[in-house]
């Protein structure tokens, strides 16, 4: 960066604000040139403000013209104030006051997407995190929290629907003729859950009966061509709020409740109070274009938005720093949700899989923080995994550790101790504290210590006095800025199995029972275990009742028998996972050493009982033959070789593909049925098993596998199986992957969604020339820079190719580097993202990391936005 280097901002130094804002009347005159914004904020000091005779600061953006100011209705003249690119200074204002801003903007030029942008021929908002200073002078800060009304005007041919938070009060139109549409909200809320939407949009209606009784207007608005793909949205919004009702006793609050599908969105969805605004990839489905995981995420992050009425808007967190406040309780409320919709197993696996590939891989990098971090640069940077799914963790840890009782308890204090309050983490876990008694002091260094803890159990049994002993040793690596770490509070829920596969009862602090809750507190614990009648094998972090790495010396025969014997379904599918690692990290030494490959059979033989065990769950049985991704394996490299990791993962799928190729073809016929698609749980479990079992089979070499592939692809009704198809001769590199490549897009580049797996499916194709197609897509009529969807689709999947992105000449990393260069002068937000696969370049083998630090070196000399500067800072010093 060539100016001064930005500065850093201090959880230690929180103050409140000076002012506050009781009222914000807001008027928006749209066109298509510009907008003109009048912002009437009635202000007054604050009396816990320790400096009662401060000037007015206000936030506001470089890319606003401020038109007028005024105070009372009394203009304002230039020596009364000083403007910058960042704050707008009003040297004397009265104790309480009316402010009146004039403003004009531009969102048709507006590239970051913060702020009022276009979307297509729509007006839309982002104003999460600091998004609202780009549309007038304000405090932008959300512990300062205002009741809100909003008038919009403008020309209702162009623009028919016009949104914003709360109800709808007032119509009419103006002399000129322009529609002037009056919206208030009645709740106090902070600046970044401000909304407007403005354009020509197609709507579905419903309506929802709340248990008072109170009928709940539901609207989602969408593009016209896109209306017909809003059913299942608007079926998991109601599924969400009558769990809410059930799960939490929370009712909705407003009159009507909107969604609106936009194409063009830096995140997956915006919780603004009353109006979501959605990232159309994280709302629209149809059979033909949505495959099952998409269906599964957008439930989920339909309910993860509509949950945040309650954890998030009508308690809101005092600063950025307590993000996880907001963020961390409704991924766990969304988590908890499908598990409830769906299956509980399945979706603790998946979550878990991808906390400990993604979370874990940021607690052990260069951009490692607490939950609440100390400091930011740019508070963008900090939606991160840590933030939302190890602050999920942290909730259910509570839950654990009170029981579901006494944490709905703590739910319920929380809400109607803080209703309509900025608050902070300490005040949620106290509401816990209070309402169950428990002590939780020593937890909450959860929340600010950073890094994963790693366990290391060892065990002995007495049959003379029946004794198990199990001692726990807990340790934190080091993180940026943390040198030294403190023994944590862990929940450690553990049962114990018997050599023939029974669950066996034991006694602990006074309780017999087949399951206990350890909690670990210190560096070092023995717990003792009484009147256990066989050496049992311990079946540890049961459910992963917390997210910590565990080391523990179990055999061959003892993670068979758990793969095989667990009632518990998540250490079910970690036993084969562990099993599968083993394999994996031998394979990977022979590699790496230029040594022939050879395998043990221990791995083949339990997934072949799996494959036989007709009982069993189907996507369960999925998720165990499912090796560890290439990502995980990185993650548990002490040097990553990208290529050793891929070499090693290819010929273990290939081993088992041969070895069971006659089981796997009879899974695929078995769970191969013709019935009218619908994503309900026993179907969505039934394709997962059908198309794994064809990843196999495919890559056995049988011919009948090409032939049903083939069949697959072409004459599949739904998106999942052809997708799957797809994916499958991509994966396996068939010689007829290109083919398909062209024959999907031509079906589907009328539907963008679709195409953006069609780009990231086409980038990361394993091909040494594979880098010649990424910059074909970069200039392919179906990319739009400006999207931030198609960039992740293209880099995104580049980035996964081993061959392409990790290629020894360092193509891969120049291109992406050139990529983000681009996008920083565009997109901050996005830039910033994209940074991500280099910032681990400490942990690759010797070659690849002088390459990508060369590129961060040459990233660093740009121009670089408060965003892309503090990641790459950040990965050089880390």
């Amino acid at each position: 960066m060539k100016e001064s280097s930005p500065s850093a901002i201090y959880l230690k130094d929180y103050q409140v604000p000076n002012f506050l804002i009781d009222k914000t009347e807001l008027t928006f005159e749209l066109d298509e040139a510009s907008v003109v914004v009048t912002a009437r904020l009635h202000m007054r000091r604050n009396s816990a403000s320790n400096d009662q005779s401060a000037s007015l600061a206000l936030d506001g953006g470089e890319d606003m013209k401020l038109i007028g100011v005024a105070i009372d209705n009394n203009p304002l003249a230039s020596k009364d104030y000083q403007l910058t690119s960042q704050q707008l200074e009003i040297f004397t204002v009265p104790d309480e006051f009316v402010l009146t801003c004039e403003t004009l903007i531009e969102p048709q030029n507006n590239t970051r997407l913060e702020g009022l942008y276009r979307s297509s021929s729509m007006f839309c908002t982002q104003c999460e995190a600091e998004g609202f200073r780009h549309i007038t002078y304000y405090l932008d800060r959300p512990d300062v929290m205002s009741v809100f009304t909003t008038t919009i005007i403008a020309d209702e041919n162009k623009y028919p629907v016009m949104l914003s938070n709360g109800n709808e009060v007032e119509r009419g139109m103006t002399e000129d003729g322009r529609t002037v549409v009056t919206w208030h909200d009645p709740f106090k809320k902070p600046a970044y859950l401000f909304a407007l939407v403005a354009g020509d949009l197609a709507v579905q209606d419903d309506v929802f009966k709340t248990k008072s009784g109170r009928a709940v207007t539901l609207r989602i608005f969408t593009e016209q061509h896109n209306i017909d793909k809003v059913d299942y949205a608007m079926g998991a919004l109601k599924r969400s709020m009558k769990w809410d009702e059930e799960a939490y006793g929370r009712e909705y609050d407003l009159d009507i409740f909107m969604v609106v599908a936009v194409d063009d969105f830096n995140m997956g969805a915006m919780e603004n109070k009353g109006l979501n605004i959605f990232n159309s990839s994280c709302l629209l489905a149809s059979p033909e274009t949505t495959t099952d995981d998409a269906y599964l995420r957008i439930e989920a992050i339909v309910a993860h938005e509509y949950f945040h009425n309650w954890s998030g808007n009508r308690v809101t967190c005092r600063d950025w720093f307590q993000l996880s406040l907001k963020e961390g309780f409704t991924v766990f409320r969304d988590q908890t949700f499908s598990s409830d919709m769906h299956s509980e197993t399945v979706k603790r696996v998946e979550d878990v899989s991808f906390l400990r590939t993604a979370q874990f891989a940021e607690d052990a990098g260069p951009m490692a923080h607490p939950v609440r971090p100390a400091s930011f640069i740019e508070i963008s940077n900090f939606y991160t995994l840590t933030v939302y799914e190890k602050g999920a963790e942290i909730v259910r840890m509570i839950h654990t550790l009170l029981g579901e009782k006494c944490f709905r308890k703590g739910a319920d204090l929380y809400f109607e101790r803080h209703d309509g309050q900025a608050v902070t983490c300490d005040d949620f876990v106290t509401a816990m504290e209070d309402a169950s008694g428990i002590d939780l002091s020593q937890f909450k260094r959860w929340y600010s210590q950073a890094g994963t803890p790693e366990l290391v159990l060892s065990s002995e049994y007495s049959e003379s006095s029946k004794t198990f002993t199990l001692t726990v040793q807990q340790t934190t690596q080091p993180t940026p800025g943390q040198d030294t770490k403190l023994p944590l509070h862990i929940p450690i829920k553990l049962g114990l199995i018997s050599h023939d596969g029974k669950e066996l009862k034991s006694t602990y602090d006074d309780c017999r029972e087949r399951e206990h809750v350890l909690h670990l507190k210190g560096e070092k614990t023995v717990f003792e275990f009484f009147n256990v009648e066989s050496k049992p094998v311990p079946s540890i972090l049961r459910g992963f009742s917390a997210p910590v790495k565990v080391e523990y010396g179990y055999s061959t025969e003892e993670l068979l028998l758990l793969m095989s014997c667990d009632s518990d379904g998540f250490n079910r599918w970690d036993a084969g996972q562990q099993l599968a690692v083993r394999e994996l990290k031998a394979l990977i030494d022979q590699v790496k050493n230029s040594e022939t490959l050879i395998e043990s059979s221990d791995l083949v033989s339990g997934y072949k009982a799996l494959l036989l065990n007709e009982e069993l769950d189907p996507a369960m049985v999925a998720l165990i033959l499912t090796l560890p991704s290439q990502a995980y394996l990185s993650e548990l490299e002490a040097e990553i070789d990208p290529q050793a990791i891929y070499t090693a993962r290819d010929h273990l799928t290939k081993v088992i593909a041969k070895a069971l190729q006659n089981e796997f073809s009879s899974v695929y016929s078995q769970n191969t049925e013709e019935t009218v698609y619908e994503p309900n749980a026993a179907q969505i479990a039934k394709r997962a098993l059908k198309n794994t079992a064809l990843r196999y089979w495919v890559e056995s070499g049988d011919v009948k596998a090409l032939e049903a592939l083939t069949e697959q692809f072409a004459n599949s009704d739904n998106m999942t199986d052809q997708y799957a198809a797809l994916a499958i001769a991509v994966e396996a590199n068939i010689d007829k992957a290109d083919s398909m490549l062209a024959t999907f897009y031509d079906q589907w580049l009328h539907e963008s969604l679709v195409v953006n797996k069609w780009l990231t499916l086409s980038a990361c194709k394993e091909d040494r020339k594979g880098l010649e197609k990424v910059n074909e897509l970069m200039s392919h009529p179906a990319f739009d820079i400006k999207n931030p969807n198609k960039v992740r689709a293209v880099l995104g999947g580049m980035s996964r190719s081993v061959q392409v992105f990790h290629n020894e000449d360092g193509s891969g990393y120049r291109y992406l580097a050139d990529q983000i260069i681009y996008l920083n002068k565009r997109n901050p937000q996005l830039a910033s993202r994209m940074c991500t696969p280099l910032t681990r370049w400490k942990k690759y083998k010797s070659i690849l990391s002088g390459l990508m630090k060369s590129e961060l070196i040459r990233i660093q000399k740009e121009e670089l936005s408060k965003d892309v500067y503090e990641v790459i800072t950040k990965s050089l010093e880390g």
